[in-house]
């Protein structure tokens, strides 16, 4: 398991940044705390991208997206069970996936398959080619569950990075013990050990970021703008 460093200062907190980009950029001084370094920032649309574009732009490096997409459950459009990635991989929560039937199961991996298959489209000139030998750090706007992040560290790893950290401004406790089960660094400023957890709780403004603000975000970081 992957080591686990938080910001004591933070823990169990609400309302702890401004935004997603207030968040990137307290994160990236985090990164810059703890010594890490690392030679790519991958982010997971969309939210992540906002947090990773201004790792990206203190710390001097390339940003690239991981593309992930949840398994929702059949009766609602957020609540996942499960992701999967660009490169493939599925990693379903085996409690949740015994209460839904074969065909529900089956059904939600084919939409959140097509919904990657969308995006890759979408960001085809950011996605990341070879990572053999790099140390990746990947990072999203938080952490629910954690299956989003799982098969993103896998994906990354299926790639040939020599390590990959994980950075998160927010994450519930157990997926962050999950996560630091692939990992091999997880940093996260507000890690919260609350039942009732929910990433936009972190911030005193949410809203849910459109591809295009997200396509635009990257375009402005390649532009030097």
């Amino acid at each position: 398991m992957g080591e686990i460093i938080e910001e004591w200062s933070l823990r169990n907190k609400v309302h702890v940044f401004e935004n997603r980009f207030d968040a990137g950029r307290k994160l990236a001084d985090f990164l810059l705390d703890n010594d890490i370094e690392f030679d790519l920032v991958l982010a997971i649309p969309n939210g992540g991208v906002a947090v990773g574009l201004e790792i990206a732009k203190k710390l001097e490096k390339e940003l690239k997206v991981a593309i992930v997409r949840k398994a929702t459950y059949p009766w609602t459009t957020e609540a996942g069970f499960g992701a999967v990635s660009w490169t493939g991989e599925v990693e379903l929560e085996t409690e949740a996936v015994k209460m839904l039937s074969k065909e529900e199961v089956e059904a939600s991996v084919a939409r959140a398959k097509k919904s990657v298959e969308e995006r890759l489209k979408l960001f085809k000139d950011f996605l990341p080619g070879d990572l053999k030998n790099l140390r990746v750090v990947i990072v999203d706007d938080g952490l629910a569950t954690g299956y989003t992040m799982l098969v993103a560290v896998k994906s990354v790893r299926k790639l040939g990075a020599r390590e990959v950290v994980v950075a998160v401004p927010t994450s519930s406790e157990g997926a962050a013990r999950m996560v630091a089960e692939s990992a091999d660094l997880l940093l996260v400023l507000n890690l919260r050990s609350s039942f009732f957890y929910a990433v936009a709780d972190a911030y005193k403004r949410w809203r849910d970021l459109l591809e295009l603000e997200v396509l635009n975000l990257l375009l402005s970081l390649k532009r030097g703008v």
